[in-house]
């Protein structure tokens, strides 16, 4: 079953890889501030959330998927929830329809998934884009402060993604690109980006980097 699952994770990778490659335009100036306090992000209702409003806060931002092999992870993000958001964890949610066509659906049709099926708590915003012209302006910074720097090849997901991705193109890992849903970025109390995590890292590494920072 495992591998069943392996495999077709594989393949929407290899297939949904062209349709996101990076242009081989310039690619979209980072704002510049050193940090996350200067965005805003709109919630799943449309209200738009001030970032600044989470300075002294422990923050983690991931995109993600409702239809994906990693969409588990939900599970193991709410705990880490439950776990350190006493302490000053907030981990901001942003769906992303980019990878595989994997978060189809509206934001309420997105939000009501991650509730009752895995009991999310913490904030899931609207929808968007982090790679390419429409990214948002989040996004764009987020990956400059912190580049893809490879996958978990330990993992077999990890090693399988890197010669699909690597198999499309050579050069595939010397851009900063989103690469697949549930990539994260950890950013301190000071507003700064320490750590950037594929979805093939082990949650284990995420939960020890948040307790230092807590």
């Amino acid at each position: 079953m495992k591998h069943a699952r392996l495999l077709t994770l594989a393949a929407v990778a290899l297939l949904a890889f062209g349709a996101c490659k990076p242009s081989p335009d310039a690619p979209a100036a980072s704002p510049q501030t050193d940090n996350i306090y200067q965005f805003s992000a709109l919630d799943g209702a449309g209200d738009t959330i001030p970032l600044a409003d989470l300075q002294g806060r422990v923050i983690l931002v991931v995109n993600t998927a409702t239809q994906c092999g990693f969409t588990p992870q939900y599970e193991e993000l709410q705990k880490l929830y439950l776990k350190y958001h006493g302490r000053g964890l907030e981990i901001l949610d942003f769906p992303c329809n980019q990878f595989g066509a994997q978060a189809p659906g509206t934001n309420d049709e997105i939000h009501a998934f991650c509730t009752g099926t895995y009991n999310t708590t913490f904030p899931q915003m609207a929808k968007i884009d982090v790679n390419g012209d429409s990214a948002d302006a989040l996004f764009t910074w987020l990956k400059a402060q912190a580049p893809f720097a490879g996958f978990d090849t330990t993992d077999p997901r990890g090693a399988y993604l890197d010669r699909l991705f690597r198999a499309q193109d050579s050069l595939y890992d010397s851009n900063p690109d989103i690469k697949w849903n549930f990539t994260k970025f950890l950013v301190d109390r000071n507003g700064q980006v320490v750590r950037r995590f594929e979805p093939t890292d082990p949650m284990r590494a995420v939960d020890e980097a948040i307790a230092e920072l807590l």
